[in-house]
């Protein structure tokens, strides 16, 4: 080998720091003294270890370099402080994919595509027969009414194409998943296989026939069935990696027909695709009354529609913008420490790209934007835009085909249109969950304006799941009682529009009882739903009830929260009897010291314990009266603290005081140290508490 080059990095003996060698030039002493200063370092006791750099005085006070200021500048204009920014840079490192997963993660998605594509096909039979399927594969889907028309026949998808935050490059860890979408072939549908869930018995029936092969192939760790965001008419595949990489990633395999096959104007929210006369098994009625309208479920078959075109949408505004992607992954942090974006009807990471994507449209987020900035703007749109009765729209056409926001607000309690016009994404999210993203947006933006010192912790790093939010907690179970509280409330139009789900046909009518119920005691309530575990493939899917406990959060105020008096209107007025069947039994007529004789209720209330319970008092009325949930089926967690404090000001009425001696006379002054310790017992005696029910009622 010849000399090395000049400029090159050699690489001396073991044991030896590595030397940078400059050109081969100067005096035989200079060479002589960097000589002996090597034999020096190698024979150093602290050979190995990291030195102090010394630098000279002009090179401790030299200008900052044109890098150097920018990156000043940027942290000034763009983060509260240096420190704020490294918590954001920090937090971003941990929770993105690293290069070296991506490339394990796009080899498994290309042997997946080619397993896919050689699943062989099958012979047309009628939707009803399903003896084709072979032993040890269940449809993933409830078929009620089983009895239905048209035809089905398993043809290998016309396209793959990966959707989601995957491609986009906003997937967070530690759960990867990866959604791809398998466009059906136009010889498997027909033309009327949006009514009465034709195309979902087929998007099922296309994923079983997929699982039965892909389960036989050793590449999968674990082929599984799951609901997409809790839907349980549209199920999909879940795809494992074998062996060490199985907790890589879950690849998410969603059916979808191909463009434009449906008529958009079949799938408005005020049309109806589910026939009475096939899923009541009831004939037309003679009056001429028109079909209620379906609007979840048209929802449910125009988001399958619409799945290439929103990663399209997301991939031109997000693009090469970094701060956009940074947002997006910092709000997806916020959710997921507040369970915001669990369950049917959650606020989803796919809803917050969107919402970045409508605000850079209209101009109040830039993509020039850091994350921390974007986190900023959208907090603040969230805590001062209500969407439950003014809606958004990134639909930029002046279409009058297209329905108007009024009639989305008519079908869904939030609203928030895509591209098209059409789809609302907001379809399955429930005006309490907004009202509780709203909320939470709201007092994240005083804690970010207070710029105090933990305030990254307590936005983005500690978890706040419903039980350290609420007042009050209450779980409903088992959930198979809301069956009978949509007959009681005669919600056969919701149940229709739901496929029989009555949980989420029962949930927005509950929720706005106790609103009413509870009037000016209540600041917020929310409630939240586990999501539906994954099954198997030769299982049966999950029923509505297996979805385990309905919990509801209450947020009381504290001003008229005691009060034992819900005052109604006054006995000759209309109003009463309105008052009257709201409350049944509990209304009665009271005279005033006014002389004015009026419906009341008056709940049994006589300490301050007792009054703080009262909400206890109207729930369990309201939901037994009105949804025939009897309150055996109500777990209630409220004044928990209450018998703790009353045991400790029994024990302490003298041990919290204590006799001294002031100017030669006897004080009694407080006993700090005798406080100080009953407040120790108190907090672990509230831990203990919640800790036992909580452990007791989790599901």
């Amino acid at each position: 080998m010849g000399p090395a080059p000049a400029g090159t990095q050699l690489r001396g003996a073991a044991g030896e720091p590595e030397v940078m060698e400059p050109s081969l030039e100067g005096t035989g002493k200079e060479e002589k003294k960097k000589s002996s200063k090597k034999h020096t370092m190698a024979g150093s006791p602290m050979e190995g270890l990291l030195q102090p750099v010394k630098l000279s005085r002009a090179e401790l006070y030299k200008d900052p370099t044109s890098e150097e200021l920018n990156h000043l500048r940027e942290t000034e204009s763009l983060f509260h402080s240096s420190l704020l920014r490294l918590q954001v840079e920090e937090l971003l490192k941990e929770v993105k994919l690293s290069e070296k997963k991506k490339e394990r993660i796009d080899a498994f998605l290309r042997e997946i595509n080619q397993r896919i594509m050689r699943v062989p096909s099958t012979p047309e039979t009628e939707l009803v027969d399903q003896s084709w399927l072979p032993v040890g594969v269940q449809v993933p889907l409830h078929q009620v009414p089983y009895t239905v028309k048209g035809c089905f026949r398993f043809l290998p998808p016309a396209q793959v194409t990966i959707v989601g935050s995957y491609l986009l490059g906003t997937c967070i860890r530690p759960d990867i998943n990866v959604d791809v979408a398998l466009t059906m072939p136009r010889e498997i549908l027909q033309d009327k296989d949006g009514l009465n869930q034709r195309y979902f018995r087929k998007r099922a029936l296309y994923l079983a026939h997929l699982a039965h092969h892909l389960a036989q192939d050793p590449l999968f760790g674990s082929v599984r069935f799951s609901y997409t965001n809790g839907c349980h008419l549209k199920p999909s595949l879940l795809l494992r990696p074998h062996g060490k990489n199985e907790r890589l990633v879950t690849v998410r395999l969603h059916p979808c027909p191909p463009p434009d096959f449906f008529r958009p104007c079949r799938l408005l929210p005020s049309k109806n695709n589910v026939r009475s006369a096939w899923y009541r098994g009831q004939s037309p009625p003679g009056d001429g009354s028109a079909e209620p309208p379906t609007p979840h479920y048209n929802t449910w078959v125009l988001q399958d529609t619409a799945l290439e075109s929103h990663v399209q949408l997301l991939s031109t505004v997000l693009g090469s913008a970094l701060g956009l992607k940074d947002g997006v992954a910092l709000l997806k942090v916020w959710l997921r420490q507040r369970e915001l974006d669990k369950g049917l009807g959650g606020f989803s990471g796919f809803l917050v790209s969107m919402l970045v994507a409508f605000l850079v449209s209209t101009r109040k987020i830039h993509t020039t934007m850091s994350g921390y900035q974007v986190l900023r703007s959208v907090l603040q749109f969230l805590a001062t835009t209500d969407l439950t009765s003014n809606g958004i729209s990134l639909c930029l056409s002046s279409d009058p085909s297209l329905p108007a926001l009024a009639d989305f607000h008519r079908a869904f309690p939030v609203v928030f249109l895509d591209i098209s016009g059409r789809l609302n994404l907001c379809a399955d999210v429930t005006a309490s969950t907004y009202h509780q993203v709203q909320h939470e947006a709201r007092l994240s933006m005083v804690l970010l304006d207070s710029k105090a010192d933990d305030g990254f912790q307590l936005l983005l790093m500690t978890p706040k799941p419903m039980i350290r939010a609420f007042d009050h907690v209450l779980h409903l179970c088992p959930l198979s009682r809301l069956q009978a509280a949509c007959h009681r409330l005669k919600l056969w139009p919701e149940l229709q529009d739901h496929g029989g789900d009555y949980v989420s046909a029962a949930l927005g009518p509950l929720t706005t009882l106790l609103e009413q119920g509870l009037g000016s005691r209540l600041h917020l309530l929310a409630h939240s739903r586990p999501p539906i575990s994954e099954w198997g493939i030769g299982q049966d899917p999950p029923k509505h009830r297996d979805s385990g406990t309905l919990t509801l959060g209450l947020l009381l105020r504290p001003e008229g929260l005691t009060s034992v008096l819900e005052l109604g209107p006054e006995a000759d007025q209309p109003e009463a009897a309105d008052f009257r069947q709201f409350w049944g039994s509990r209304s009665e007529l009271r005279r005033f010291q006014d002389g004015a004789i009026r419906e009341a209720v008056v709940w049994e209330a006589v300490s301050m314990s007792q009054k703080r319970l009262i909400p206890y008092q109207v729930v369990t009325h309201l939901l037994a009266l009105h949804a025939d949930i009897p309150d055996t089926c109500i777990h209630y967690m409220g004044g928990l603290l209450d018998a703790l404090i009353q045991g400790l000001k029994e024990a302490s009425s003298t041990k919290g005081r204590m006799m001294v001696s002031q100017g030669g006379e006897l004080v009694m002054v407080p006993n700090v140290e005798a406080i100080l310790e009953d407040f120790a017992i108190l907090g672990e005696g509230l831990v203990q508490a919640v800790e036992a029910r909580s452990e007791r009622w989790t599901v």
